[in-house]
C-alpha cells in the first residue's frame, strides 16, 4: 500500500521519526497540537491544531490516502492517544504507538509513586519548597498547596497557579549542575514529575539524587489495548515501511 503517514507529534521521536521517513521518499505529514508557542518543527509537511475529536481525525485521514499513522506524541498526551486509537479502528489504517521507555530508580532514588496530579499535590502538601516540572497544563491541582512552588515550563502558564508560585520559564536539555544549584537556591525539599522518560529533563532526578530529596512521580496513562507499541525510532521506522511501502 502507498500513500501519506501521518505522524501525530510534539516530541522529539516524532520529529526524529519525520526526518528518517522524509529522508527516505515517504510522504509523511507531522501533526502538532499547537499548545507552545514556539515548536520545533520537523522536515516535512506539518499541520498545527487539533483535528476536532474522532470524526475530524477520521475525515481528515480519509480526505487523501492515508497508509499509516504514528502517535509519537508525549507520554501523558491521553486524549489525542485514545482519539488515535477510535480512529483507526473507524478507518481500518493501521495505528503503531511510538513512546519512549519511562524512567527506572536506581539506588539512593527516593521515588513516590502516584496516579494523578491530585495526588502529587496531596503527596506535597507538607514540604515548604516544591520543584513542579510537570508542564503549564494542570497546574491547578498545586493551586492549594501550602509552600512555595517553583514552576518550571516552556511557555507562561495560565492560572489558577498555587498560592506561593515563582515561574521559571525554560526548555530543556538541562544539565545536573545546573539543576542542582536551582534546587540549591530555591531551598527545593521535593520535586514533582511526570513519568516522561528520556534524557531532555532526566537531570533533575540526577540532581535529587544526589541532594537526597524525594521525587513525587505521576504514573504514565494506560494505553489503548490492540495497538502495537514501539519504543525506539528505528523500530518504528521499520513498521512504516512495513504498511506504507
Amino acid at each position: 500500500m502507498t500513500g501519506r503517514v501521518l505522524v501525530l507529534g510534539g516530541t522529539g521521536e516524532g520529529r526524529r521519526l519525520a526526518a528518517a521517513l522524509a529522508g527516505a521518499g515517504i510522504d509523511v505529514v507531522s501533526s502538532l497540537a499547537g499548545r507552545v508557542a514556539d515548536p520545533a518543527l520537523p522536515p516535512g509537511r506539518v499541520r498545527i491544531g487539533g483535528f476536532g475529536g474522532v470524526a475530524g481525525l477520521v475525515a481528515w485521514l480519509r480526505e487523501a490516502p492515508t497508509a499509516a499513522v504514528v502517535d509519537a506524541t508525549h507520554p501523558f498526551a491521553a486524549g489525542m492517544t485514545a482519539t488515535a486509537a477510535e480512529a483507526s479502528a473507524a478507518t481500518g489504517i493501521p495505528l503503531l504507538r511510538l513512546q519512549r521507555p519511562g524512567w527506572t530508580a536506581r539506588p539512593g532514588d527516593d521515588w513516590r509513586w502516584v496516579d494523578s496530579l491530585a495526588d502529587a499535590a496531596a503527596a506535597v502538601a507538607g514540604f515548604g519548597s516544591v520543584f513542579v516540572t510537570t508542564g503549564r497544563q494542570g497546574l491547578a491541582a498545586f493551586a492549594d498547596v501550602p509552600g512555595h512552588c517553583l514552576v518550571r515550563s516552556v511557555d507562561p502558564p495560565s492560572p489558577p497557579l498555587p498560592r506561593r508560585a515563582t515561574v521559571l520559564l525554560d526548555r530543556g536539555p538541562f544539565d545536573v549542575a545546573a539543576e542542582r544549584a536551582l534546587m540549591g537556591e530555591h531551598g527545593v525539599e521535593v520535586v514533582v514529575t511526570k513519568d516522561s522518560g528520556g534524557p531532555m529533563t532526566a537531570a533533575k532526578l540526577t540532581a535529587a539524587r544526589e541532594l537526597g530529596l524525594p521525587v513525587v512521580v505521576v504514573r504514565r496513562p494506560a494505553l489503548p489495548q490492540g495497538v502495537p507499541v514501539a519504543a525506539t525510532v528505528g523500530a518504528a521506522a521499520d513498521w512504516v515501511r512495513s504498511h506504507a511501502i
